[in-house]
């Protein structure tokens, strides 16, 4: 704050204090800069923004700073507060950051410079310029040049304003606001002239959401002009001396209107005798009167409001009424690629226009938009709840990676505005016809058994919306569709019940199952002939209903598919299987059976096998499986009776159930090294994989050498002969940027004869022509999703996925791109395949073995009932028998017993006095704002604050220099513990790693080592040379620390030099961590392995640590899978954290 600082002497209090306001109302806007000073525009109290213009440029040499303004005020000789608001909004864009070394500077009004000040009394109307100076920039034109050096001003002060200060003329600032000239005018019985003011009061209309109007007048001196505003209160009738017609007249529409006094704030008046006695200074505007009254009070040219309530009239702006049509809200989301992620933000709209919603001062549903200049009417009554939001929050940020639930949560609200998607949402947006559907209830007890009731509901193909719902849309995963009601078309549809004498009912709002129809019982025949006719779905409980019976259930075998037919009798009748799936898709309780009757559904066995049933493909009137789901469908026949498999199939399945059979396979001729028993294990695995023609996920824990494996496999891909008429094609493998060198590295140590590219480089266009020549290529996931467009027309033997949990999101570009490629095998990589939940099993199936687990809405339904144990409804196991060949484990418990051992520890600490203060500030005020905003909103709506807190907790507890930099040189009990730890182990002659998530922390971290002297190496995701980090903290001795950023280098990374590992701050997934500390604990480590978690006492972290432990929802249903905490965070999980 360099200009701030040093002139603040040179303004009055009064002048700072309402520059200040004008600042933080946003009515600064710099127009140009250079390193000599700026010019910029200032709305004040004018119909047209102020000029203004600071010099700075004798700045350093004579500590003086030119400014200059085209007010009134600056014209009488006098530093404004229009300078002051333009001297902060430097500060804050850093303009002048070389007059920071200045302690004091003097502001500069030019008359102390020219001796002549240079104002004339219309600025604030024409802002017309001699030609004697330059015009300065506004925002309706470019500044021009020469801005460092301007010829000196010449302008003279016009008489009247030399003469204001004697005869006592009205202040310059009301001259902004001219009362209107008045054929005829009266004076009171002092001869005093009376004008009255209306103020716009923001607070009181917003907390009421209709226009509140403050009174104020002001009367004549004696010596000419007038005096100050002064609040002015009113009766009803009163004869107002002293006041024009055009006053007394809008006064007392005013008051007839509705009438409020601050004394009595909230009540309103309702007639009666007292209140032709009751004084008024405020009114509230009605909106029927909205369209009369408002009008005429931006007519009256003395209608203002005030950006700071301590501010005089005098200072308000003067409101002009925009008579156009009225502004519409609209929701905006565009895109940022360079962040990915997309941004919400609130327009108003009306024909071509369109503004921020932050540009309007005040926005009231009564029907009521405030501009700076203007008043306007709004057409947004049905969407307040949206506007509040985003007056709250401006700008609000979605990844790139949370498209699907963005949209469903879009499509959730009760009322969705216009909206505006990007392209890149790869959204469709639809307004099918609405089909009607009738479900008609059985008679209830003590109910009128002459009528029939019912329910009425609109169809949008998948979508039921009933009739009293307010969703306006629904978000069509499948089809990448935004589903949008047509409530004129539903209203046709329900003038057509109307007029088959179906009356409405009118149900209490509390009774939430209420009927939406009834009819007499003797019209049904009649409604549902007409009804069907007009395209209505009727459904009848008083029909017959059938219950069901037993199952039948074939395969047969077709050329690379089976076909299953299944038929569910109902006492004689027959469904078929995929209509029970389509019914249990839509929550029916009854499916339609061909006799037109209604059959209840099989809950019970739909329930545990209806999800891998839904896994098929439905192709009339039968499901149709992959091979390679034919272990799926062989889990859903296991424990069905009256099942009949035709010979291909029985000999298939059987044939995939010898997977535990494998034969171990040893490693090629060309292979350099030599593979466990366990890793010959995994590439007869492979192998197997290959003869079938199925994909698999290689998920062998960290550090068991899945790359050496898979290397095995490419080279014996190379050396084997090849089938006649077949040419050798390449492999691509597809890595994290952090794993590229490694697998460079790999490849050249144990497959020297392996030809591998580095395609990461930024010439590899030309690469591409030379892909044949080599057998395998090395390619990120980046470059993949940017050349998907050539990579996907070159034919591969292998596609192979390493770190494959990249694509756990479906529908990110990278999970889309890698199911492009064409590759005659499909294998995956890594030691996490589930991350935070099972549908992730979804998008790496769908890449290596497509179709296998049908459409991602079925298979997260199939995985939704099995989250936890304790709910496990039969299906996980299922699905684990189901994949169980496709995917390889094995731990390190398992099948490395010779590997050094490794001792994990918790480290606590106990923070000083000011460290627990700060702390403890934060946490009891998160713990007040976040209990009542859970408490008001539920924790869903909730979550983003709930995590912001999390993270200010965290930080806290590490070191208060996350919370506020400039405190980055203060103590913090988990440095200080780390500092002690790391030079007993430096003295020792270990190495160590150091993790952690924020990199600010580490910063600190390395000012204290620098201060020491202690060498170390350092990566996070900023870090181009990674392999040379890497190198030389493996072979350098004389460096013993490697300080890593947790997401960066958490993975991939051999650095085995290591054998003391610590992380400074709790994950909430604590397979992140254990991969941090398997960077070191892995196959070629020969020493013990020390693991240290830091945690300070009685913080967020203690409880991050709790609940990991209590929070194993997968708990290795199918495979080992970690567990991630905060995304099935409970309210009751918050007050732990926040204890």
């Amino acid at each position: 704050m360099a200009l701030t600082r040093s002139c603040s002497r040179s303004f009055d209090s009064a002048t700072r204090s309402r520059g200040t306001a004008y600042y933080y109302g946003r009515c600064v806007r710099i127009v140009a800069n250079d390193a000599n000073g700026l010019q910029a525009t200032v709305v004040g109290s004018g119909p047209a923004p102020y000029d203004v213009e600071l010099d700075w440029s004798r700045a350093e040499r004579e500590a003086e700073v030119d400014a200059y303004c085209t007010c009134p005020r600056y014209a009488d000789g006098h530093l404004c507060k229009h300078i002051w608001a333009a001297i902060l909004a430097a500060d804050a864009r850093g303009l002048a950051p070389q007059l920071a070394r200045q302690p004091s500077l003097i502001v500069v009004h030019e008359n102390e410079s020219d001796g002549e000040p240079d104002h004339k009394p219309d600025d604030w109307l024409d802002e017309e310029f001699p030609a004697g100076r330059p015009r300065y920039a506004t925002p309706r034109q470019s500044p021009g040049p020469g801005f460092a050096a301007r010829p000196p001003r010449t302008r003279k002060l016009d008489w009247k304003q030399l003469l204001a200060p004697a005869v006592g003329a009205a202040k310059p600032g009301l001259a902004a606001h001219p009362p209107r000239q008045l054929d005829a005018v009266e004076y009171d019985g002092r001869g005093r002239r009376h004008e009255a003011w209306f103020l716009l009061n923001l607070t009181a209309s917003l907390e009421r959401g209709t226009l509140i109007v403050d009174f104020y007048q002001r009367e004549s001196r004696k010596s000419g002009g007038f005096g100050k505003i002064k609040r002015l209160s009113v009766r009803r009738n009163e004869r107002l001396i002293g006041y024009s017609e055009e006053d007394r007249q809008l006064l007392q529409q005013l008051l007839g209107n509705t009438a409020q006094n601050d004394s009595s704030y909230g009540s309103y008046y309702y007639g009666g005798a007292f209140a032709d006695s009751q004084a008024y200074n405020r009114c509230a505007v009605s909106a029927a009167l909205q369209d009369v009254l408002v009008p005429r009070l931006c007519g009256s040219g003395r209608f203002v409001w005030l950006a700071n309530n301590s501010l005089p009239v005098e200072e308000g702006r003067w409101i002009a009424w925009d008579d156009g049509p009225a502004w519409q809200f609209r929701l905006a989301v565009q895109a940022d690629d360079a962040q990915r992620q997309w941004t919400i933000q609130g327009q108003l709209v009306r024909d071509a226009q369109i503004t921020p919603l932050g540009d309007a001062v005040l926005l009231l549903s009564s029907g009521l938009v405030l501009f700076p200049q203007a008043l306007a009417r709004l057409d947004a009554a049905a969407d307040f709840a949206w506007i509040s939001t985003l007056r709250k929050h401006p700008a609000i940020t979605v990844p790139y990676a949370d498209r699907g639930e963005l949209l469903k949560y879009l499509c959730a609200a009760p009322r969705l505005p216009q909206v505006d998607l990007p392209a890149n949402l790869n959204v469709v947006q639809v307004r099918p016809e609405p089909q009607g559907k009738l479900a008609i209830r059985a008679p209830q007890r003590y109910s009128d058994h002459r009528y029939l009731w019912a329910n009425v509901s609109f169809l949008y193909g998948d979508w039921t919306v009933p009739w009293s719902d307010g969703q306006s849309a629904w978000f069509d995963a499948e089809q990448d569709q935004l589903v949008f009601r047509s409530l004129d078309k539903e209203q046709e549809c329900f003038n057509q019940l109307t007029a088959l004498d179906i009356q409405p009912m009118a149900s209490p709002s509390h009774y939430t199952d209420a009927p939406d129809v009834r009819f007499l019982h003797k019209q049904l025949p009649h409604v549902v002939d007409r009804l069907t006719a007009q395209g209505w779905q009727v459904e009848s409980e008083g029909k017959l209903i059938r219950r069901p019976g037993s199952f039948h259930l074939s395969v047969a075998t077709g050329i690379d598919w089976f076909e299953l037919d299944g038929r569910v009798d109902f006492d004689g009748v027959t469904a078929s299987l995929p209509s029970l799936l389509k019914a249990l898709r839509n929550k029916d309780k009854y499916i339609r059976l061909d006799d037109g009757t209604h059959g209840i559904m099989p809950e019970e066995w739909l329930k545990k096998y209806g999800g891998l049933a839904d896994l098929g493909q439905q192709e009339e009137g039968k499901l149709k499986f992959a091979a390679s789901q034919a272990l799926l469908l062989d889990a859903l026949l296991a424990a069905q009776e009256n099942v009949t498999v035709d010979a291909r199939f029985d000999e298939y399945r059987r044939k995939l159930q010898s997977f535990e059979g494998v034969v171990a396979s040893e490693a090629p001729q060309g292979f350099a090294g030599s593979l466990r028993g366990y890793q010959k294990d995994g590439l007869g695995w492979l192998n197997f994989l290959r003869e079938f023609r199925f994909g698999g996920c290689l998920a062998d824990d960290m550090g068991l050498g899945k790359t050496v494996q898979v290397l095995a496999m490419l080279e014996s891909r190379r050396s084997g002969p090849l089938p006649a008429g077949q040419t050798r094609k390449p492999s691509l493998v597809v890595v994290p940027k952090s794993l590229v060198f490694n697998w460079l590295e790999e490849a050249a140590r144990f497959t020297p004869q392996l030809r591998v590219l580095d395609y990461s480089g930024l010439e590899r266009a030309a690469l591409r022509e030379r892909f044949a020549d080599y057998d395998a290529i090395v390619a990120t996931y980046g470059i993949l999703r940017r050349d998907i467009v050539e990579l996907r027309k070159i034919p591969l033997d292998y596609a192979i996925l390493d770190e494959s949990q990249a694509i756990k999101n479906a529908n990110a570009q990278a999970a889309k791109a890698c199911r492009l490629l064409q590759a005659d095998h499909r294998l995956a990589m890594t030691g996490t395949p589930v991350e935070n939940h099972l549908g992730e099993l979804w998008s790496l199936f769908e890449f290596l073995n497509p179709g296998m687990l049908g459409r991602s809405g079925a298979f997260t339904s199939l995985t939704k009932s099995g989250r936890s144990r304790d709910e496990d409804d039969g299906t996980l196991p299922l699905l684990a028998h189901a994949l169980r060949p496709f995917l390889l484990r094995r731990t390190k418990e398992q099948v490395l017993s010779e590997l050094p051992e490794k001792t994990e520890q918790t480290l606590y600490c106990e923070m000083e006095s000011k460290q627990r203060k700060l702390y403890d500030e934060l946490r009891d005020f998160y713990r007040s704002s976040l209990s009542e905003r859970v408490a008001k909103l539920g924790l869903a709506k909730a979550k983003i604050h709930v995590l912001e807190a999390l993270l200010r907790l965290r930080q806290a507890a590490c070191h208060p220099g996350l919370i506020d930099a400039k405190r980055a040189t203060e103590a913090s009990a988990k440095l200080e513990l780390l500092m002690e730890q790391i030079a007993e182990v430096v003295s020792e002659g270990h190495k160590a790693l150091i993790f952690s998530q924020f990199t600010s922390l580490l910063a600190i971290v390395r000012q204290h080592l620098d201060k020491h002297g202690v060498v170390y190496e350092y990566l996070d995701g900023q870090t181009r040379d990674r392999k040379q980090r890497v190198q030389r903290f493996q072979q350098d001795r004389q460096c013993p620390l490697f300080l890593i950023s947790l997401k960066a280098g958490g993975q991939g990374l051999n650095l085995t030099a290591a054998d003391y590992v610590y992380i400074l701050d709790p994950w909430w997934n604590p397979a992140v961590e254990a991969q941090a500390v398997d960077r070191a604990h892995r196959i070629g480590q020969n020493r013990h392995v020390f693991a240290y978690r830091l945690i300070c006492r009685d913080t967020v972290e203690e409880k991050i640590i709790e609940l990991q432990r209590e929070k194993r929802e997968l708990a290795d249903a199918i495979v080992s899978a970690d567990n991630s905490v905060i995304g099935s965070l409970t309210a009751e999980d918050l007050q732990l954290l926040l204890s």
